[in-house]
This record gives structure tokens, sequence and C-alpha cells, in this order.
């Protein structure tokens, strides 16, 4: 089995962006995407209800792209050890 890693809401806000034209956020987005499309190769990808919790906000749109995209990954529990 690969490690585990945990992936926090930014990374799927930055998978699922509209493109810009901010430099930083545009290679933010370059980045994350190429790193998605490799990750399963490396890693078993994690979540939390609160990373469901988070992408599930905003403008519906973006929410429906993030949490497509989230689907499938198993939330990890949120243990008082977590906190």
């Amino acid at each position: 089995m690969n490690p585990i890693v945990y992936v926090e809401t930014s990374v799927v806000s930055y998978l699922t962006a509209r493109p810009s034209r901010d430099l930083v956020i545009a290679a933010r987005r370059m980045w994350t995407r190429e790193w998605w499309g490799q990750a399963a190769q490396a890693w078993t990808p994690r979540i939390s209800d609160l990373v469901l919790e988070e992408a599930s906000r905003g403008d519906v749109q973006a929410a429906a792209l993030r949490i497509e995209a989230l689907r499938g990954i198993e939330a990890l529990p949120i243990t008082p050890d977590a906190g």
C-alpha cells in the first residue's frame, strides 16, 4: 500500500479553480493539476469530513467541481488527537 497523504481543501480548490491571470495562482493551479494526475500512483489520498464541508461552500458550480474531484476518496475520522 502506498503512503497516505492528507488532501486539504486548498489542494482541491486549486485543482478545480478557474484560470487566473495572477501568475502565482496560475502556477499553483498548474502544479496542483500535475500533482493530482500522478498522486494516485505514489500515495493513497485521504480527506476528512471537514474538507468535504469546506469544499461544499461558496459558488454552487465551483463547489460541485470540488466535491466531484473528491468523490471516492476515503474520509479519515476526526478524533480528539487530531485537534
